[in-house]
């Protein structure tokens, strides 16, 4: 068969010498590689102990941020799983009540709210899309388990705690 380009390369194998049907230089050479290799510095990080420095744009768990007040940023319009392209967010929307009026911002919150981290690609794409800046990839690495169901994180693992100013500076009553 003709090749569609019509170019050719014609390769020629020259005859091997001698020290090269012996394959001794190769093995040699192979094994000079293999003895530099044994005094490198082991790029080895012991985990527990030791943790390895991360970049400025690590991406690690999510995190469902609050505002000011103390109240989830989130307002359920669902453009966070609309743009994930591993369909690893769920979430379903609710109404708000009168007394919920100090825990979430709008009238329409996440009532269910659920990531998926086996499916989850950590691309940043629900970041972006979301326009209350509700989701972070902020959080550390995802830990390890046994259990699948394990591994779909709810709001009680992904919202981030009250922060209370008052423990921040307390007043001294000596």
């Amino acid at each position: 068969m003709q090749s569609l380009s019509n170019r050719k390369k014609v390769i020629e194998q020259k005859p091997m010498n001698f020290w090269e049907r012996m394959y001794l230089p190769a093995i040699v050479k192979g094994l000079g590689i293999t003895i530099r290799h044994f005094f490198k510095k082991i790029p080895t990080v012991k985990y527990p102990e030791e943790q390895r420095p991360y970049s400025k744009n690590f991406r690690g768990l999510h995190s469902l941020k609050r505002d000011e007040e103390g109240r989830e940023r989130c307002t359920a319009c669902g453009l966070c799983a609309l743009s994930c392209p591993a369909e690893a967010i769920t979430m379903i929307a609710a109404e708000r009540t009168k007394e919920e009026e100090n825990l979430y911002r709008e009238e329409k919150y996440a009532a269910v709210y659920e990531i998926n981290m086996l499916r989850c690609i950590f691309c940043g794409l629900c970041e972006e899309a979301c326009p209350k800046e509700a989701i972070y990839l902020d959080g550390p690495h995802v830990t390890a388990d046994y259990v699948r169901k394990d591994f779909i994180y709810g709001k009680d693992k992904l919202v981030e705690p009250v922060f209370d100013i008052t423990k921040l500076n307390p007043e001294k009553t000596n």
